[in-house]
This record gives structure tokens, C-alpha cells and sequence, in this order.
């Protein structure tokens, strides 16, 4: 039974994945590499769950009850406990094979682990710990306290005990999991990178202005958002990784950054968190 989550990291992703297992009741430990980034953390999620009981959206007993639920460290070893760690740290395989080798040697044999990557593969994840059978994917999507899809992503290591406790396990935190297979950009990143990169395309051959692009997208599909818009919110960066881990493994044109993309992540135009992508941000 789970009663414990570890969650390593405490960036967008992590502090958003800390605070929904804090919020459905689990004992929470998030784990950050130095004591600032993780106040940093520590502090959007009071910021979260404040902005919540200022619209009317969170009961102020629910937000002391999830910081209740919730403590910071930056120590592994206070991840002991743990029956399962959720990992989202950076997006780079060495990193985070370096993380789970200090985990392996501190906790039990019957911990869960699994990763929040979006693009790395599970299996090889999987592989470079001494429990394949026991390490799954758990995609989240952000911000992670408010969208409610998860993708559990098995592994062909991935034991069906495994499958079936991460898959409850989500949906305890009151999302809808679906299963995605392993395979680069899962479900949802393998449909919606292909409309993100074509969007920049068509933008680049003058099929129309930025806002107009973005209008036609949210008023003729019902989109709630336009492409550049969710570009910038979800990070240029984050996008061009994501597309060419995808076109390494598929090699497909569909998957290929467009040029003007890679420029502007050289210039630092990420979007929201840098201020300026597609549009400016004050």
C-alpha cells in the first residue's frame, strides 16, 4: 500500500506533482538539490493553493491540510520511507540515472519508482536501475494540480503488480490516467508536437500573423488556447527537446524542428518563463 511519495525535484513540474499527492492525502517528501530552489518550490505551491482559496477554488482547510502532508529536503536520504518516488528532475538520461542509483542505495527493494520524463524511454529508464519490473512512467501535465489527465507508461520490464498500483495510484490523486506506450512523446506529445512544429511552419511561409493564427485555432476548432500561446506557456525549449528526441527515433519530417524554433531558443525566447517567446510577458 502506498502511504509515502518521495518526488524528486521541485521545479514547475515537481512542486505541482508534490502538492497533488500532499493534497489527496499521502505523507510528501520533495527532494531539491540545494536549499533556496527548494523554498523556491516550496513557495509556488502556497502561491498556488492561496491564489485557489482567493477565486474560491481551494477551502483554506483543504490548503493547511496538504502543507500539513507536505515537507522539503534536500537530503535522499529523508526519502527512506518512501513506497514510491515520483522522479522530475531535468531531462537528461545521465542525470537522472546518477539520481536513481543514490535512491537505490538508500531505500527497500519494494519502492516504486517513476518517472515524469516526456520524452526519454521508459525502458531504458527502467534499465538503468536494479528494479525494471518495479519503474514505470507517470506523465503529468501542467499546471499538474488542475489537469487531470495522467499517461502511465509500462515499460517491457514493467510488472503487471507494478502497472496496476501506479495506475490506482493515479487516479487516487483524482486524475484519469490512460495507458500510452513507450514510445517517444507517449499519446498526447505525439499528436500535439506535430501541430506545434506545422504551426511555426505556416507561420514562417506568412500564412498568417501570430495573433491571427492563434485566433483561428482557439474560434474555428475550440481550442482553448492558440499554438503559439501554448508554445510560449509550455517552453520553446521544452518543445524543440521534445521534437527532436521524437525525430531521432522516427526520423520523420512531421517531427523536425522548424528553423525559426531553434533560433529562438538560441536567443533565449522560451516563452512565459523568460519573459518573451511568441509574445512579450511583463
Amino acid at each position: 500500500m502506498i502511504k509515502t511519495v518521495g518526488v524528486l525535484g521541485c521545479g514547475l513540474m515537481g512542486a505541482g506533482i508534490a502538492q497533488a499527492c500532499a493534497q489527496s492525502g499521502y505523507k510528501t517528501i520533495v527532494v531539491e538539490v540545494t536549499e533556496p530552489i527548494l523554498k523556491k518550490g516550496l513557495a509556488r505551491i502556497e502561491k498556488f493553493l492561496d491564489e485557489g482559496i482567493a477565486r474560491g477554488k481551494v477551502a483554506p482547510e483543504v490548503r493547511d491540510a496538504t502543507l500539513r502532508h507536505l515537507s522539503g529536503t534536500t537530503s535522499f536520504a529523508d526519502l527512506v520511507g518512501c513506497d514510491l518516488i515520483v522522479e522530475a528532475i531535468v531531462e537528461n538520461l545521465d542525470e537522472k540515472r546518477v539520481a536513481y542509483g543514490a535512491l537505490e542505495a538508500l531505500v527497500d527493494d519494494h519502492v516504486i519508482f517513476c518517472s515524469n520524463t516526456s520524452s526519454l524511454c521508459i525502458t531504458e529508464l527502467a534499465a538503468a536501475t536494479k528494479r525494471p519490473d518495479r519503474f514505470a512512467g507517470l506523465h503529468f501535465f501542467n499546471p499538474v494540480p488542475l489537469m487531470k489527465l495522467v499517461e502511465v507508461i509500462r515499460a517491457l520490464s514493467t510488472s503487471d503488480e507494478t502497472y496496476r498500483a501506479v495506475f490506482a495510484f493515479a487516479e487516487s490523486l483524482g486524475k484519469e490516467p490512460i495507458t500510452a506506450p513507450d514510445r517517444p512523446g507517449f499519446i498526447v506529445n505525439r499528436l500535439l508536437i506535430p501541430y506545434l512544429l506545422d504551426a511555426v511552419r505556416a507561420y514562417e511561409q506568412g500564412l498568417g500573423t501570430i495573433e491571427d493564427i492563434d485566433k483561428g485555432m482557439k474560434l474555428g476548432c475550440g481550442y482553448p488556447m492558440g499554438p503559439f500561446t501554448l508554445l510560449d506557456f509550455v517552453g520553446l525549449d521544452t518543445t524543440y527537446y521534445v521534437a527532436n528526441v521524437m525525430f531521432e527515433e522516427f526520423r520523420e519530417p512531421a517531427y523536425a524542428a522548424p528553423p525559426l524554433l531553434k533560433r529562438m531558443v538560441l536567443a533565449g525566447r522560451l516563452g512565459r518563463k523568460s519573459g518573451r517567446g511568441f509574445y512579450e510577458y511583463t
